[in-house]
């Protein structure tokens, strides 16, 4: 089929879903735009626009984009976080698949204005499906007809480092948008006592990411701060010894997924679908509990043990994230969503 998806604001993420269904026989073009750090030069398959409505500079581009995207005539529309009105128009016609990542803002930054929480959510519920990346998401929102699709690192397969062993692995890692509901204090207090404790391996906790931590950050805390870009960054996480994915607040997380992908064992908190997600007896520790998280931290400081976990990190990411099964199962949704429209 000719797919259609529309991602303003997850450009990697959305180019990971258009090649996944490619890869499986469907057609597919994508309309985003260059919000995401991540973005580049736009592909052969992406229509990039400017989803900010109020400039007039940005009509002209959308009014040729939708000429072209009319006469690509798509089976199908997948939508994602679509926050310009002028992109409703892009969807006329075709069946449309609306996209759920989150089911309630993580924090005051991502509250939307009243207009648009009234104009988009009622245009998402008319959708003829709707994709969740995990049951607990998925649980919390009422639509009618739905489909589970793997949770996708926002990273391709082929770009993943080797799984690094024992003698290569250093440090723990924090990463992404370094915001409140990443719970950071109780991490920085976890990291004290690992670091004053017999177990510590002279290991660093690297923070990456943008964010407004405290300047007296304690020692052997390093912040890489500034937009968090994957080729930066992969060879960094992919030797951490663990992924602290410790929320506050959480529905589900590509920074864990993405630990996986790499070969590292994330440590969650039971926020949300973080634990529905984490490999089979990954560490899940209350978003309170600072000594049991030192002492996850104490565990994972030997190389060993953190080579161990890192290789049950990537097989349960191979079993149930990697591209075959995300694109099996985005394919049956846009099968199932155009057969709801016929029926």
């Amino acid at each position: 089929m000719r797919v259609l998806w529309l991602s303003p604001w997850m450009r990697p993420l959305a180019r990971i879903h258009a090649d996944a269904l490619r890869s499986v026989g469907h057609e597919v073009r994508l309309v985003t735009s260059d919000q995401h750090p991540e973005s580049g030069p736009a592909r052969d398959d992406e229509w990039v626009l400017d989803p900010r409505p109020k400039q007039a500079s940005t009509y002209r581009p959308f009014w040729r984009v939708q000429r072209e995207v009319r006469a690509y005539a798509p089976d199908v529309v997948v939508a994602e976080l679509v926050r310009d009105p002028r992109w409703l128009a892009l969807a006329t016609g075709a069946p449309r698949i609306d996209v759920v990542h989150d089911d309630r803002p993580h924090d005051a930054g991502e509250q939307l204005p009243r207009w648009e929480r009234t104009l988009f959510d009622r245009w998402r519920s008319r959708a003829d499906l709707t994709i969740f990346f995990s049951e607990f998401v998925a649980d919390q929102v009422d639509r009618p007809l739905r489909a589970l699709v793997p949770l996708s690192s926002d990273v391709a397969d082929a770009d993943v480092p080797g799984l690094v062993d024992a003698a290569g692995r250093r440090d723990f890692v924090l990463s992404g948008r370094l915001n409140g509901y990443k719970n950071i204090p109780v991490a920085l207090e976890a990291w004290r006592l690992h670091r004053d404790g017999p177990h510590f391996r002279g290991d660093e906790l690297v923070l990456i990411g943008d964010g407004e931590l405290p300047d007296d950050l304690p020692p052997g805390v390093r912040w890489q701060r500034g937009p968090f870009r994957y080729a930066d960054q992969l060879d960094t996480l992919a030797r951490a010894k663990a992924s602290l994915v410790h929320y506050r607040r959480a529905t589900q997380s590509g920074v864990q997924v993405l630990a996986m992908q790499l070969g590292v064992m994330p440590i969650v908190s039971p926020e949300g679908a973080l634990p529905e997600l984490q490999p089979l007896g990954g560490p899940v520790v209350d978003v309170d509990d600072v000594r049991s998280l030192a002492g996850v931290i104490d565990a994972l400081a030997d190389p060993e043990h953190a080579a161990r976990q890192g290789r049950a990190a990537r097989e349960a990411y191979l079993r149930r994230h990697s591209r075959p099964h995300v694109a099996q199962a985005l394919s049956a949704a846009v099968g199932l969503a155009v057969s709801s429209r016929r029926g």
